[in-house]
């Protein structure tokens, strides 16, 4: 029994040690080690010991942290913080007055933890500042902070730093569920890097009861002894509602869910047909057999394509809805979309860049009607070589709207009865087909990498809740219509770019040379080798190691670690190259509906094709493109974490539908408080230690051993393991397991399956 108690107390001590651990208080280190009901009793009494011996000590938070904690006088408005000379010191806000004159204060944006800890962002700085608990001021996640720094880098660890002012206050919307009181209430932030419940008077509840979803304004953001306070301003429904859920996350991001009434007017007034008047000046391509290639429930038909034969060669149209024509700069439509950025794909909903009156219709490039557009037309030989090219304002008319399905079942499937149905166009779907095939050589020649892994679709039933996860059907026809976009993406950027007149770019940087130090020592474990030089990585030798694992246990996980190893693509107004495509010049053109850069370039080509490109109008660009590419920029990672966070959401909903059950995965992630496992079906979860059989446990980057006589086990990235669904969290949107080593029928998986759940 004795013996037992040692190795308890040895793990607390190594949990203390550990750089990671965040100071907390006694019960949430208990809840954090899941100690059970029963063993409450021996865990104070470890903590308590090792409060004793001086190896611990207590906050004036109550708060454990590792060694002593120097106590500091207690005068009036003294404002305590950590000593920089010693990180559990107490100085005085007399004493901090007089060292920040000669200390450096960095400007940055604060990014917080659900822990307590959190981060300064700052521009330049190749690594964030580590905020520890209690350093923070009042400060709110993606608030502008100054800090200053409380302990330099190490090789091991980042710089650690205090905020000490708050510059500006984010204009993030706050969401969270509503628990009343009789005399007031409390708001729970739906954002877990939002830490404090905010205070909420009753006469500022707007009649809200338990469990309401509202939106709320804080007036006041309180002190280390107050929470914030604030006042409903709406109430999205009750946290049950059909929806209510996904809209509380879009509303948290800041994703704007409904248009303002004058913007709905504006695009109302513009959804007529086009007239003579309207097609007057443009080239007339209604005679050209041409299709739009989307999926079944796709709305919003941006891009149709055409294609004929000249000789031996290829004569590729891309033609792109004209949506610069309805929208124009600076009208209330144009604020309303560069504001949004870009469309944001949720499990339940399109939450539109432009009004659906606009994008599902005078925008839409719907079967039998004219349409204006912009046409990227390309004459490319039987190598993929582009050998002449024409951008042209256009009117079109689409014979057909196809799906992927069934282009699919013509271009690979040949199925006869299609065939037969589409006549010519189904002649002229294997021509698109075999110039598909060549641009894609030509692209994987020259070192263009896919990033080629299953990707899911949740699918959700008519309550909004999850009943199945299906992955995305990537065929031949939906890699036909990447290849003909990117090809007409790669021509215009050219064009523009040779044209030397200010444009919008989308660039990927190579990866960085941290990052890539990092991949290939993650990839030596697996006998693999990536080939640099001259300090660079070619696109074509990750290609090659792709290449190499396709087909093996490893690919996806290593795809995954290489996908994470590189720089994000931006928008830009230098041209930079594409690093992932392994081009010089790149651009989005073909997705105005949905894309802002794409509609703000349409701009640029028709001032351009119209001869209007003054020293004025290009001066005029030189002083928006900058910032419109930034902002665009920061848009898209708004909307791409917000689609992840609803989709972590709905994940882990379909998860706790099946609870005790037992599945294979293979593990995405090591950490020293556990591994995480990934399933076929894509989802994700964490195999906690506190869960796990072993007298102690060593991490190591990329490895987790479990050490003692019952255990011996280790675990690495990548190694196959069963496990069984444990518990779901739809707050924190995660998932736990505990590993399986076990059948579903053994009594030990009836203990969980019946003991527990009873």
């Amino acid at each position: 029994m004795e013996k037992s108690k040692d190795k308890r107390i040895k793990l607390i001590k190594e949990l203390f040690k550990d750089d990671l651990y965040v100071p907390m208080k006694r019960k949430e280190l208990a809840m954090f080690m899941q100690v059970s009901d029963e063993n409450r009793a021996e865990f104070d009494s470890i903590i308590d010991g090792l409060i004793d011996e001086g190896y611990i000590s207590v906050t004036q938070k109550g708060k454990l942290v590792l060694g002593k904690v120097k106590k500091a006088p207690k005068e009036k408005n003294d404002a305590l913080s950590f000593d920089q000379n010693d990180e559990n010191g107490l100085e005085t806000s007399s004493k901090k007055s007089k060292k920040q004159k000669k200390e450096k204060l960095f400007q940055g944006k604060y990014i917080g933890n659900s822990r307590g800890f959190g981060f300064v962002e700052i521009e330049g700085m190749d690594e964030d500042l580590f905020v520890p608990e209690g350093m923070s001021l009042n400060a709110l996640h993606n608030d502008i902070v100054e800090a200053k720094i409380i302990k330099e880098a190490t090789t091991s660890s980042r710089a650690e730093a205090q905020i000490v002012n708050i510059v500006e206050r984010s204009k993030d919307v706050i969401v969270g569920t509503y628990e009343a009181s009789e005399n007031f209430g409390f708001v729970k932030c739906d954002n877990s890097k939002l830490i404090n419940d905010i205070f909420i008077p009753k006469q500022y509840s707007m009649g809200a009861v338990s469990g309401h979803k509202v939106i709320v304004d804080i007036y006041d953001y309180g002190d280390d002894r107050h929470k914030p306070e604030g006042k409903i301003v709406e109430i999205l429904g009750h946290a049950n509602d059909p929806g209510v859920d996904i809209l509380s996350i879009a509303l948290a991001f800041g994703i704007e869910t409904k248009f303002p009434e004058k913007v709905l007017n504006q695009a109302n007034r513009l959804n007529v047909a086009v007239s003579e008047a309207d097609m007057e000046g443009r080239s007339d391509l209604r005679s050209l057999n041409m299709v739009t290639i989307d999926s079944e429930d796709s709305k919003d038909l941006d891009d149709a394509v055409s294609l004929e034969m000249e000789g031996e060669d290829y004569v590729l149209g891309v033609h792109i809805a004209d949506v610069s024509n309805y929208v124009q700069e600076n009208s209330a439509l144009d604020r309303e979309a560069i504001k949004r950025g870009t469309s944001t794909y949720l499990a339940d909903r399109v939450i539109p860049m432009l009004p659906h009156s606009l994008s599902n219709g005078i925008c839409s490039l719907n079967e039998k009607e004219d349409r204006l557009s912009l046409s990227c037309i390309m004459k490319i030989d039987n190598a993929g070589n582009v050998k002449d090219y024409d951008i042209v304002e256009s009117v079109i008319n689409v014979n057909r709207r196809m799906t992927y399905t069934i282009v699919n079942k013509i271009i690979s499937e040949h199925d006869e009865e299609l065939i037969a149905e589409y006549g010519e166009l189904s002649d002229m779907f294997m021509r698109m087909y075999e110039l598909a095939k060549i641009l894609r050589a030509k692209r994987t020649k020259r070192g263009s990498i896919d990033f080629d892994f299953p990707e899911s679709k949740v699918l959700l039933d008519d309550q909004g809740k999850a009943i199945d996860i299906k992955p995305y059907d990537r065929n031949e026809a939906t890699k036909l219509i990447e290849e003909f976009m990117l090809m007409a993406n790669e021509t215009v950027a050219s064009h523009f770019f040779w044209q030397e007149i200010p444009f919008v770019y989308r660039v990927h940087e190579s990866p960085e040379e941290g990052k890539l130090e990092k991949f290939k020592t993650f990839i030596k474990n697996y006998g693999l080798k990536l080939k640099v030089g001259n300090e660079e990585l070619h696109p074509k030798e990750l290609q090659k190691l792709l290449a190499k694992i396709e087909g093996t246990d490893q690919e996806i996980l290593i795809t995954r670690v290489a996908l994470r190893s590189m720089m994000q693509a931006k928008y830009s107004t230098e041209c930079t190259g594409h690093f992932g495509l392994a081009c010089e010049y790149y651009c989005h053109f073909t997705s105005p509906i949905r894309r802002y850069p794409d509609l703000q370039i349409h701009r640029i080509i028709k001032d351009s094709i119209r001869g209007r490109l003054t020293p004025a109008r290009i001066k005029h660009y030189e002083d928006i493109l900058d910032s419109v590419a930034a902002s665009c920029s920061r848009n898209e990672r708004k909307s791409e974490e917000t689609e992840r966070e609803t989709t972590k959401l709905k994940k882990a909903e379909y998860m706790g539908r099946h609870l005790y059950e037992v599945y294979e995965g293979f593990i995405s992630g090591v950490t020293n408080w556990g591994i995480y496992v990934e399933l076929e079906n894509t989802c994700e979860g964490l195999v906690h230690v506190s869960s796990m059989t072993g007298d102690y446990y060593r991490f190591d980057e990329g490895k987790f051993e479990l050490v003692g006589e019952s255990s011996g086990k280790s675990y690495k990235l990548g190694d196959k393991v069963k496990v069984m669904v444990h518990d779901v969290d739809l707050a924190e949107r995660t998932v736990d397991f505990i590993l399986a080593d076990f059948d579903e029928n053994d009594a030990v998986h009836d203990f969980y399956k019946n003991g527990r759940r009873g």
